[in-house]
């Protein structure tokens, strides 16, 4: 998220006084109210982790990659895929979320001398004034064994705000433009698109938007490997939760159908069950564990050159979401894959929600109506001092949900238990406090890969996971 948009939150937080005490649980914001795992204070003042972890930098903003471009700031969303050829290594895609505004972090270097060597193909988009959008994706070879990057290059570039995205089982990786800038007075071209990075890329791919995925101020996506649907969250206050079937699994660029989750029963449903709002039509008190069944709704015009896909959705009958963010499909033994997506500022402390979707057995299909998909609000925090702002969200191997922070005031590293037990996994240590994204594990499970924004860090942090396994 954009420090300007955090600042338009907080002073949002300031007025509204019949609610403003309910906005600021832990009015600090900058403490943890989690004991299971006591973390240890980090000498080089990097990361707080708990007795027996250790981590290792392995990135850093700035300073030139392996294919004579700069290294771009604020690293964001992030996957891990296997390497093809080689079980020691593995392949790191990750975003970066340079904003339209973001005058720092540029690939192409000071005044940025370098963007010469990108194709119009490759370079999605210019500015106005014809700088060049310095948003996009770096790959990562790394190697597993002597914990250290082999090779590091530009694979996606002149896209804005790529603040997360999504792994493919068919091996690439799906980078969300957050920013939705319209030309012809903020861009040349219009943006809030998904693009396509396959992870056999060896330097800039053709910046291709995938505009059958909709436009709108995309965060992440998530496959189900099942069916090779493709969910996806938006971060907007009153965004939607979507499902796209393609045309071809694997083959994205040919299309496929958009459409929007509604709760059978509760037109227009509003999930953010914020008190405040519980006068108005559409809103309700939810519960931890309540389930809903669902439906999907077709929505029309999904480049949204007017930017109202969420509102024409929710009009239609789409429930509404607030903010949701992270997401990652995963299954857990003796239970169904779901998706789990996080709502950044939803529940009753506004401090954060975790729901599940859990397709249905004939998902798509028409009898999924007689068998429709299920929506369950699996966590909710109670106050900022126990989870504060969850962001970036991903599965791991034992069945745990980790997620990331982007609140007020210290960040944390978060995990989530089955029975919904939240616990300190990292502090980020740093003078700058800046928000984690882009959590993910290495295949084998051994290494969590994990970005704090800003200076722009990449660690890659190991330890005994079994002891996790709750």
């Amino acid at each position: 998220m954009p420090l300007s948009r955090r600042l338009l939150l907080r002073s949002a937080y300031a007025v509204g006084l019949s609610y403003a005490t309910l906005s600021i649980p832990g009015t600090a914001r900058a403490h943890s109210a989690n004991e299971r795992l006591p973390l240890l204070s980090d000498p080089a003042g990097m990361l707080d982790l708990p007795e027996g972890f250790t981590y290792k930098l392995v990135s850093q903003t700035g300073g030139k990659m392996s294919d004579g471009f700069f290294r771009p700031g604020r690293p964001d969303g992030m996957a891990c895929f296997a390497h093809p050829d080689d079980a020691t290594k593995c392949i790191l895609t990750r975003n970066h979320e340079n904003w339209p505004d973001t005058e720092d972090g540029s690939p192409f270097g000071e005044d940025n001398a370098l963007v010469s060597r990108v194709t119009e193909k490759q370079l999605y988009d210019r500015k106005p004034d014809g700088r060049p959008f310095i948003g996009g994706v770096t790959t990562l070879i790394y190697d597993l064994k002597n914990e250290r990057i082999d090779k590091e290059f530009l694979s996606l570039t002149g896209t804005a705000g790529n603040c997360a995205g999504g792994a493919t089982p068919w091996g690439s990786w799906l980078s969300c433009e957050e920013s939705a800038v319209t030309a012809p007075d903020d861009a040349q071209k219009n943006h809030g698109f998904v693009f396509e990075v396959p992870i056999s890329a060896t330097g800039p791919v053709d910046a291709v938007p995938l505009t059958a995925m909709g436009r709108f101020a995309h965060e992440a996506v998530a496959v189900d490997l099942e069916t090779n649907f493709i969910y996806l969250t938006e971060d907007n206050g009153s965004g939607l939760f979507y499902r796209f079937i393609p045309e071809e699994p694997g083959a994205l660029h040919r299309g496929g159908r958009l459409q929007a989750l509604a709760i059978k029963g509760w037109k227009s449903a509003d999930t953010s069950n914020w008190p405040f709002d519980w006068r108005f039509g559409g809103t309700r008190p939810i519960d931890v564990g309540q389930t809903f069944d669902v439906e999907w709704i077709d929505v029309d015009d999904v480049d949204a050159p007017d930017g109202d896909l969420a509102e024409r959705g929710h009009a239609a009958g789409a429930a509404q979401f607030s903010r949701g963010e992270g997401m990652a499909y995963g299954k857990r033994q003796g239970e169904a894959g779901a998706i789990y997506f996080n709502c950044t500022n939803g529940g009753r402390a506004r401090s954060g929600q975790v729901w599940r979707y859990t397709p249905s057995p004939d998902e798509g299909r028409t009898d999924e109506n007689h068998r429709p998909g299920k929506l369950t609000l699996v966590y909710e925090s109670p106050t900022a001092d126990e989870l504060d702002y969850c962001d970036n969200l991903a599965f791991a191997p034992w069945g745990d949900l980790i997620l990331c922070e982007d609140g007020f005031g210290t960040q944390y590293l978060r995990g989530l238990t089955p029975a919904g037990e939240i616990y300190d996994l990292a502090r980020n240590a740093h003078d700058d406090g800046a928000e984690f994204c882009g959590a993910c594990f290495s295949p084998d499970g051994s290494v969590l890969f994990v970005n704090v924004q800003s200076p722009g860090f990449t660690f890659a942090i190991k330890g005994p996971w079994n002891t996790l396994r709750a």
